[in-house]
């Protein structure tokens, strides 16, 4: 069986499962294929979105033209059949933070479309040269591209990016609000970003740009001794060009020197001279093993990783949630840890206020990304709600049932730890799970602060409103019972208390002395 024969049977364990998900997986695999390739040649992405729909099906379903259009690297002419239209046919096999891994997206999203309604996808691309037009199919016993039209077009403009056109069964309408939230998140994680959609009625939803500034491109490391298996082991050692193990483990591994390479094989008892194409299968075994529990190797190299940063991140939590300057926001980013020999970095952001008040319902809302993907689905049974709902004890930071909050989770790896193959939540690994843990607890130190001094000012501002009320009552008795035909000043006293004052506890501090001059 072909592997796009073995999609084509098992298209829900690519998220294709019904109608409704198709629309969202497709838009998601499609979106994301889009933002990877304008990064990857540092572009600031302009991403055009529309679904139309053509025709009801019998089954409730609509058959919709799903078109995306996108500014980014374009693809050489020679490679675009197999792209779109040979599963695991990808570019992303290295060892760094990617937001997919396989290249399999985008071709079971023209797969399902091909199988539900037998007709062509139609790519369109350029590197900055000649528009190179394909409409084809895929031939799914045999996973290869089926070209029934090449045309090409000449570039004017020097237009350089990709635009897929494409027919699939879905249901908008059950996935709507579902797909709208995906965009906004998405717009979050990637303020850098302009995203335009125009949905099946014709609204047309804008998702702006609000930075120019970009994160980091990851760069690709060698594997780490600890998140070696004897599998990878073996495989190396089957296309190694080095003589001895010393220069092989200095060679394939990040962060071995001499002195490492040397006491990490005196450890498991292996010559440093020994050939590696020598090695028996019980050699591979015991090299593994040690490696896993040597100590004196380097953390991994965090350079693999791209994290969005303090500043991206808020960047983009106050344009989508449309935050003031008056709402609470903390935004938090770790240092690099480690789990199973793979590297990752936690960001986390806990926001509060009267615009996520008029936004939310009270309680806790929580925004999750891995690789700066939105994961949407099942959300209770992933570390994240664990950490949120069992791990920390919110009263500590004056955080109620009744207290809107939204929490907004970033997790990047070279290796996400999903628990399922529909990589929608992540499993509680401890030193993921410890990570996540301290970041949120990090920022919700801040959050208590401002609780704190919140209620505080409330406080003050009804009981100076008091005086505000009854003090010019207070002024008008006092002077009759003295027989005073002039009142006394109060202004001095009303300036201070007034809840007109912006910072009210810095004029609480002025009443006493004022009532001490006056008196």
């Amino acid at each position: 069986m072909s592997p796009s024969d073995f999609f084509y049977r098992n298209r829900e364990i690519a998220g294709f499962s019904n109608p409704s998900r198709a629309i969202y997986a497709a838009v998601r695999e499609l979106l994301e294929n889009s933002l990877d390739a304008c990064e990857a040649q540092k572009a600031l992405p302009e991403i055009f979105l529309r679904i139309t729909e053509v025709t009801a099906s019998e089954a409730g379903s609509s058959i919709y033209i799903m078109r995306i259009s996108d500014n980014g690297t374009g693809l050489p002419p020679e490679e675009i059949p197999n792209c779109f239209g040979k599963v695991f046919y990808g570019s992303k096999y290295t060892l760094k933070q990617a937001r997919g891994t396989f290249g399999l997206g985008g071709t079971i999203t023209i797969l399902y479309g091909q199988i539900t309604t037998h007709k062509p996808v139609t790519i369109t691309s350029s590197t900055g040269g000649e528009i190179h037009e394909y409409e084809m199919m895929i031939d799914i016993q045999n996973n290869r591209p089926m070209i029934l039209r090449h045309r090409v077009m000449e570039n004017k403009k020097k237009w350089r990016g990709t635009v897929v056109e494409l027919q699939m069964e879905g249901d908008y309408s059950r996935i709507k609000s579902r797909l709208l939230d995906y965009l906004k998140e998405t717009a979050i994680v990637n303020p850098y970003a302009d995203l335009t959609f125009v949905d099946p009625a014709g609204r047309l939803y804008r998702y702006e740009r609000g930075t120019e500034k970009m994160p980091p491109l990851p760069k690709a490391v060698k594997p780490h001794p600890h998140g070696i298996d004897v599998e990878n082991f073996r495989r190396l050692v089957s296309v190694t060009k080095e003589k001895s193990m010393k220069a092989f483990m200095m060679e394939h591994f990040q962060g071995v020197g001499q002195k490492t390479a040397d006491n990490f094989l005196k450890a498991a008892g292996i010559s440093r001279r020994a050939k590696p194409k020598s090695l028996k299968p019980e050699d591979i075994v015991t090299l593994v093993r040690t490696a896993r529990q040597f100590s004196d190797f380097k953390r991994p190299d965090p350079s693999c990783l791209s994290p969005m940063g303090e500043e991206l991140l808020e960047t983009g939590i106050r344009k989508e949630l449309n935050l003031t300057e008056s709402d609470f926001l903390q935004v938090v980013t770790r240092k690099p840890s480690t789990y199973l020999g793979f590297p990752f970095i936690v960001e986390a952001a806990v926001a509060t206020g009267s615009s996520i008040s008029k936004q939310y319902k009270s309680g806790t809302t929580i925004i999750r990304y891995a690789n700066r993907i939105p994961l949407l689905f099942d959300e209770s049974s992933g570390v994240v709600w664990k950490v949120v709902n069992k791990n920390i004890n919110w009263s500590t930071y004056k955080v109620y049932s009744d207290t809107p909050l939204v929490i907004v989770v970033h997790v990047c790896s070279t290796k996400i730890p999903y628990k399922t193959v529909g990589k929608e939540y992540m499993a509680d690994q401890p030193e993921v799970e410890k990570e996540i843990t301290n970041a949120i607890r990090t920022a919700a130190r801040s959050l208590r602060i401002y609780i704190s001094r919140s209620h505080r000012a409330a406080r003050e501002r009804r009981r100076l409103n008091i005086f505000e009320k009854f003090l010019p009552k207070i002024a008008e008795f006092s002077t009759k019972l003295s027989d005073n035909e002039d009142p006394p000043d109060i202004a001095p006293l009303l300036a201070a208390v007034s809840t007109t004052i912006p910072d009210v506890e810095e004029k609480i501090k002025e009443v006493s002395t004022i009532v001490g001059d006056a008196a």
